[in-house]
Formats: structure tokens, C-alpha cells, sequence
């Protein structure tokens, strides 16, 4: 998922302000400059900038891209600790979530450097359908209805019901349906911190060459 542009006007800190001193902690820690760390979220390093000093507040699709970019969770960048965690995810609890024509259900706990994820790719052309990524980590997926078209690298592999794939998330890699009814996966991935200036993630790599999946 892409972050939204930049909005016209600064605005006073007023929601979250926690925020900032955690990116710009989390930022140092991963041995990123303002503008290499910029470029990983998507972002100019002036709306970060402004982001680590509270004059603007992040959108939540900015929160993912940076929270990808650091190697953590969005829980973790808004400061939530929760004090007991809960190992067991009941079906009827797990709310669905739409994004970029995907649907998400979170099927791990939260604040994890491991997260899991039942997803629906739908067929057919759709705005994640070229997108290709590289992210630190590695990602494992297993289809559970369908067919996916897993491209890796300059690699295309079809997978059936039942197939699993297991990859480094730094080899790039598109996801697509072949299948007319969509694809249903299961997805575990992990978030690394990462220093590396080339990292590429969103549309910077869109179509040369993949969500959150």
C-alpha cells in the first residue's frame, strides 16, 4: 500500500504526539539519514522531517510505509504495549480489511516481528497488480483456494491449492491471481531491520521490474 501525497498545509501536533520522538529514535537506531529513510517510506524528507518534529501528523497508510521501512509495527510506533497477550485468534474475531482491492484478516498478534495474514487476491487487473517489492525480511505463503502467479525475481511460478512458497523479501516479488475467482492465501511474514540505502519499496519499483503482500 502506497502512502496518500502529502497534504497542502502543516497542521499543529494534536493526536499523536509520541509520534514523532519515536521515527526519529527509530530512524537513527536503523542507521538511515532523513533523506534515505524518506525515500524507503515514499515520503520527501521535508514531510519527514516535519513528522519528527510533531508539525504534522501521519496518515495511517504513512504509518505502515514507515513502520515497513523501520522494521517494526504500527503499534509499536504509536507506543502500545499491550500488557497480556492473547495466543489464540478466534475466527469470528478476525475483521476483514480492504486495501488496494486485496482483503486482509490478521491471523497473528499484534506488536510481533512475525505477522500473519489470511489474504484474498482477487483476479483480474487491480491496482496492486504490477507492483513489485523489496523489503527486508522473509515471507512464506501457502494457497488455501485458487491459483497465484508468484513472480520472483525474473521467475513466474503458478501454485496450486495446497503449493507453498518461501522466499527472501529482498529477491523482487509480484503476486497476482490465475485463477478467475481470485486466490486465497495464507501469509507470514517478517519485518528486519534493515539499513540498506537501496531498499525499494511502493511504486519505486512499480512496473521496472510485491502488503503489505
Amino acid at each position: 500500500m502506497l502512502p496518500p501525497p502529502e497534504g497542502p498545509a502543516d497542521g499543529p501536533p494534536a493526536e499523536l504526539p509520541s509520534v514523532a520522538p519515536r521515527l526519529r529514535d527509530l530512524r537513527r537506531r536503523s542507521g538511515l539519514t532523513l533523506e534515505s529513510a524518506a525515500r524507503l517510506a515514499g515520503l520527501s524528507p521535508a514531510h519527514l522531517s516535519r513528522l519528527e518534529t510533531a508539525r504534522r501528523q501521519p496518515s495511517l497508510p504513512m504509518l505502515l510505509a514507515l513502520a515497513r521501512t523501520y522494521g517494526t509495527t504500527v503499534s509499536d510506533l504509536l507506543g502500545e504495549v499491550s500488557p497480556e497477550r492473547d495466543p489464540i485468534l478466534r475466527a469470528d474475531r478476525m475483521e476483514a480489511s480492504r486495501t488496494g482491492g486485496w482483503t486482509y484478516w490478521r491471523a497473528g498478534g499484534g506488536g510481533r516481528a512475525m505477522q500473519a495474514l489470511r489474504v484474498h487476491v482477487p483476479a483480474g487487473p487491480g491496482p496492486q497488480e504490477d507492483l513489485v517489492r523489496v523489503h527486508p525480511g522473509e515471507e512464506w505463503l501457502y494457497v488455501t483456494r485458487g491459483r497465484l502467479r508468484l513472480t520472483l525475481g525474473e521467475t513466474v511460478h503458478v501454485l496450486a491449492v495446497g503449493d507453498a512458497a518461501h522466499f527472501d523479501s529482498l529477491t523482487p516479488h509480484r503476486i497476482a491471481a490465475a485463477s478467475s475467482g481470485g486466490v486465497d492465501l495464507l501469509f507470514v511474514h517478517t519485518l528486519l531491520q534493515s539499513g540498506t540505502a537501496d531498499l525499494c519499496l511502493g511504486d519505486a519499483v512499480r512496473g521496472g521490474r510485491h502488503n503489505a503482500p
